[in-house]
């Protein structure tokens, strides 16, 4: 049994939490950017919308069927360029094969660690899988910088989440 002594010190022991930053009114709040404009070429920015120094670029595409998967018909197969990407670590954005109406049809998140080639100008590949790859008219690219963000929000880690987030990547259906 609980002695005395014990249960007078619970209310202690709440009040002790509560201070610690284990209460739910400790003061977290999440904010999320807001997409930047999509493009050919952009560049890449943070989640107040300041450019981080770094450009990216789509400058190929086409469709065609994967070489590992060939049964499964025409993908878009991208080519990308990061320039000055060694300014920050493994900078990504995302790319999005789109329709004449700039309506995705698909996208990936593209990093500069899958780049390759000289300092201040990476080249890369990618491709997109879509349902109508007849319809596609581009491939863009979203400017906020979705790499290497603690997206830990409130309500995951009361204490230590929350902050700016970038906004949550593309998807198929969404207009850039």
């Amino acid at each position: 049994m609980f002695s005395a002594r014990r249960l007078a010190g619970a209310p202690l022991a709440l009040v002790l939490l509560a201070l610690s930053g284990c209460s739910s009114s400790w003061g977290c709040t999440d904010t999320t950017a807001e997409r930047g404009e999509a493009g050919v070429r952009v560049q890449v920015e943070d989640t107040d919308g300041r450019p981080l120094g770094v450009s990216a670029e789509v400058f190929d595409w086409r469709l065609e069927p994967h070489p590992q998967v060939p049964s499964e018909g025409d993908r878009v197969h991208f080519h990308f360029r990061f320039d000055r990407a060694d300014q920050i670590p493994d900078p990504a954005v995302d790319a999005c094969a789109v329709d004449k109406e700039r309506v995705a049809l698909g996208c990936k998140t593209v990093y500069w660690s899958e780049a390759f080639g000289r300092e201040g100008d990476l080249l890369g590949d990618g491709w997109l899988a879509v349902e109508h790859p007849e319809q596609v008219a581009a491939v863009l690219l979203i400017p906020n910088d979705q790499s290497s963000h603690d997206r830990r929000t409130c309500e995951q880690d009361l204490k230590d989440g929350g902050g700016p987030h970038p906004p949550e990547p593309a998807s198929v259906g969404d207009e850039l």
